[in-house]
Parts: structure tokens; sequence; C-alpha cells
């Protein structure tokens, strides 16, 4: 298959969403135009986006809203569930270990590690804190493919070679640094600072046009 932009998954992550929203209202079919206005695209943006994967929809009729929630949910792998880990048990990770959706999109946490003994321990969501020093141990009895870390920057790095080293193979990084991993492994950085910097930008040009 030809590689997929970022973007455009992204892009298929949304239309998924406000398919569940649509069918949520009673809709059995939504149009691209539709699909776009919640998306702030354009309606030959959603077309292109879902042509990569194959023909959905009829001319003039739309898209059957539960065949292509359907379709995208295999898209995006989201038939199977993933057991995740989480690294870092501070303020971020606490939210993070909170937040439904993971479990909505069958990413369930199934584990949470931090080196601070004063963490260690703790109950989160039935989740007892454990010593990050247990990783390997712990993930040698259990597959595991995805990780989360939001450890500071600084322990981020070690904390990602060891994931790798235990069988990780996609890294999802809250902590504000670079990670360098092999070319198996899939990561994604989240940084926070850079999309408040984003939005910075367009309010200011939003600004500028305006005068």
């Amino acid at each position: 298959m030809t590689k997929i932009a970022d973007s455009t998954v992204r892009r298929l992550s949304q239309y998924l969403r406000f398919l569940e929203e649509f069918e949520s209202l009673g809709s059995e079919t939504v149009s691209s135009e539709e699909l776009a206005a919640k998306g702030g695209t354009t309606s030959a943006q959603v077309r292109k986006d879902l042509s990569f994967f194959g023909s959905f929809g009829k001319r003039g009729l739309g898209y059957d809203v539960p065949d292509l929630k359907a379709q995208l949910r295999d898209i995006l792998g989201l038939k199977q569930s993933y057991n995740v880990v989480l690294v870092g048990a501070g303020k971020l990770g606490g939210a993070l270990a909170q937040y439904g959706g993971f479990k909505d999109r069958g990413f369930n946490i199934v584990a949470i590690y931090d080196r601070d003994p004063r963490r260690v321990g703790e109950r989160w969501n039935a989740i007892i804190v454990r010593k990050d020093s247990e990783i390997e141990a712990d993930l040698s009895k259990s597959r595991i493919e995805i990780a989360i870390i939001a450890t500071p920057a600084d322990a981020a790095q070690e904390i990602a070679d060891r994931l790798v080293g235990a069988g990780v193979r996609a890294l999802l990084n809250f902590a504000n640094v670079t990670l360098a991993v092999p070319d198996s492994i899939t990561v994604k950085h989240v940084n926070m600072a850079l999309e408040l910097e984003a939005l910075s930008y367009a309010l200011r040009n939003r600004t500028t046009e305006r005068r």
C-alpha cells in the first residue's frame, strides 16, 4: 500500500468520531460535505482521503454511516484491542491514566510505572503503580506492543530504550524530547507547547488578515 501521510490518518480518526456523532443522532447516511463541514475541510479532501482505501458511498446518496464507521475502524486497526503500559505517574500520567477515551477505542492501560517511591504503590483505577525497575520482568510475561511515556525529559530516552528492548513496538511520547529509536519502532511525539504555538500563529495571522 502507498504510504499514507500522518495528516490523512488524523483526518480518518476525525471522520470516525463524526460518524459516531451522526449515528447517535439517528442519521443513516452522511455526505462528504457534512463530514467536511464538521472537520473544517472540503468535500474533495474527504473523498480523496477515503479513496486511498477503496470506494465508499454512492453518488447522490452519500455514505452509509454504520458501514463507513466499521470500515474506518478496520482501517485504523480498531477491530482489535491493545494492552498499553504507562511510564510516568506524575500529574500528566494521572490525567492520561484516567482518560476514558483510550478504553473506548480499545487501548487498555494495564500497568503503570514510576521510579518515585512516593508514587509506587498508589492505586489508579484499580491499577497499582509499580517500580519502573520491574518493566522488563513484567513485559517478559505478557505481549505489550504500545507504551506511553510521560516521564521528565531527562529520563525519557532511557525508558524508551528499555521498553524497546522489552519488545514494545510503538511509543506515544509526551516527554519534551525527541527519542532516538530503531527504524522498526513507531514513535508519536506529543508536544503540547508546539500545539499552543500553532494556535498562537493561527490567531496572530487571523488578526493580521482582518486589519
